[in-house]
């Protein structure tokens, strides 16, 4: 999965041009989360691809816990805590889905994506 940090560094050295942080982030957790909703879609046919949406997904938020815990973050510390709780709760839920593979389980982290998404679109 190497070349998937390196389109995301690529995406996010093109679209620093042209979008802002918080669009690129808001785009790239709704990309995880379509990728983990197409899955769950078509189960029968997609669930093989699991294991590499839900690492997309788990590196993702890796990449975003380390922006939040930034020293030059300037985001409150209250906001802080809840993303880091946030991401613990993804990552915990990601180790259950990969031990325990069913569509039900996915669908809270394709919600938490679009959730925060939204809200880093100032929806």
């Amino acid at each position: 999965m190497q070349s998937g940090f390196n389109a995301y560094a690529a995406a996010s050295k093109t679209a620093q041009n042209v979008q802002s942080p918080r669009e690129l982030e808001a785009g790239l957790l709704l990309k995880a989360g379509a990728r983990l909703q197409m899955i769950v879609d078509d189960w029968a046919g997609r669930s093989g691809d699991l294991d590499a949406a839900l690492a997309y997904n788990r590196k993702l938020w890796t990449l975003l816990v380390s922006a939040v815990i930034a020293e030059d973050n300037p985001l409150p510390v209250e906001i802080k805590r809840n993303i880091l709780g946030l991401a613990n709760f993804i990552f915990n839920r990601t180790f259950q889905i990969a031990a325990a593979p069913e569509p039900a389980a996915i669908g809270i982290l394709v919600n938490i994506n679009r959730d925060i998404a939204a809200g880093l679109r100032g929806r």
